[in-house]
């Protein structure tokens, strides 16, 4: 499966954390049957999602996370990425009733939060289980992929240190809550799924034609233009020989074409600063339609890995040196 923004190179693969079926069945019945007996005090259904300051964290993550797991959605206003992955988060939260609660960090007023976290760009989740810290993904990422690493998260919980989570009072939400209608889809909410499916299929092809048919009536859409840069990165990237791309790029250090197809392969593997810095240093290299060509390149790589990471901004800053 491939990520939609290539800032997810960090993920954590929690599938590789395997233990016998045995266990989660047990821990299913725990939860049944704690849950027959009155248990924990059910909460209602507020209590999934819930604002972390600094203050806070302790008691509402790190002992929160004895009995759950607990998910750190770390966002800003400013960030437009994270007013689509926020939501998203929030209604998941809600749709698995308990199996893990939902703590958003606003990095600006939490500052000390973010350095300890090591966050370098929003939206970036991690989980804390048991009061240990796990990295999850940075951007923002299709649903299908949030689900599957959630659902492995719980199993973790469960497996290795028997968290079934908690109870859910619905009740508690009111009658009105209870009657709310959903909120309407989006006029591209099937257009953009359609694309992310393709790309998990390797379908590149036709996810780029899915995002452009967004982009042809939407030209501002930011997940659209994310998903295009994506799609179109992974579809060049699909066609290389990789040996041959390095061995290219390390014996001719001024050929643009060389360099530019280098680049993606060093941005698919998650060196984002080795490929933007190739690019930086191939565009003082040169002149003409090579160097306009370079820069092109290195700005829809910039939009792959999306405008708020610092690492585009020191990109920029650095090709407006060579060019200027």
């Amino acid at each position: 499966m491939q990520p939609r923004n290539m800032s997810m190179s960090g993920v954590v693969d929690l599938a590789a954390v395997k233990a016998a079926g045995e266990a989660k069945v047990k821990a299913e019945q725990a939860r049944a049957e704690s849950a027959r007996q009155g248990g924990p005090a059910a909460v209602p259904p507020s209590s999934l999602v819930i604002d972390v300051d600094e203050a806070g964290f302790e008691s509402d993550v790190l002992q929160r996370s004895a009995e759950v797991p607990v998910v750190i959605d770390f966002w800003a206003e400013w960030c437009e990425p994270c007013k689509q992955l926020g939501p998203l988060l929030e209604r998941l939260a809600h749709e698995y009733n308990g199996r893990f609660v939902l703590a958003k960090v606003d990095v600006d007023a939490n500052q000390m939060l973010m350095q300890q976290f090591g966050i370098q760009g929003i939206p970036a989740v991690f989980a804390v289980v048991a009061g240990q810290a796990l990295p999850l993904f940075q951007g923002a990422a299709p649903e299908s992929q949030i689900r599957e690493t959630l659902d492995q998260l719980i199993q973790v919980g469960e497996e290795r240190f028997g968290l079934t989570g908690i109870a859910v009072d619905r009740d508690a939400a009111g009658p009105e809550a209870a009657q709310a209608p959903e909120a309407p889809a989006g006029p591209y909410d099937a257009l953009l799924e359609a694309a992310a499916q393709a790309l998990d299929a390797n379908d590149f092809a036709g996810a780029v034609q899915a995002y452009k048919n967004v982009l042809s009536d939407d030209p501002a859409n930011s997940e659209a233009k994310l998903g295009l840069a994506q799609a179109e990165l992974l579809g060049r990237v699909q066609k290389m020989d990789p040996n041959q791309v390095r061995k290219d790029a390390a014996e001719n250090p001024g050929d643009a074409d060389a360099q530019i197809a280098a680049a993606d392969l060093d941005l698919v593997g998650g060196h984002v600063e080795d490929a933007f810095g190739r690019l930086v240093e191939t565009v003082r290299r040169n002149f003409g339609d090579d160097r306009d060509r370079v820069r092109v390149r290195l700005l829809e790589l910039f939009e792959v890995i999306g405008p708020d990471d610092p690492r585009v901004g020191a990109a920029r800053t650095a090709l407006a040196r060579v060019l200027f």
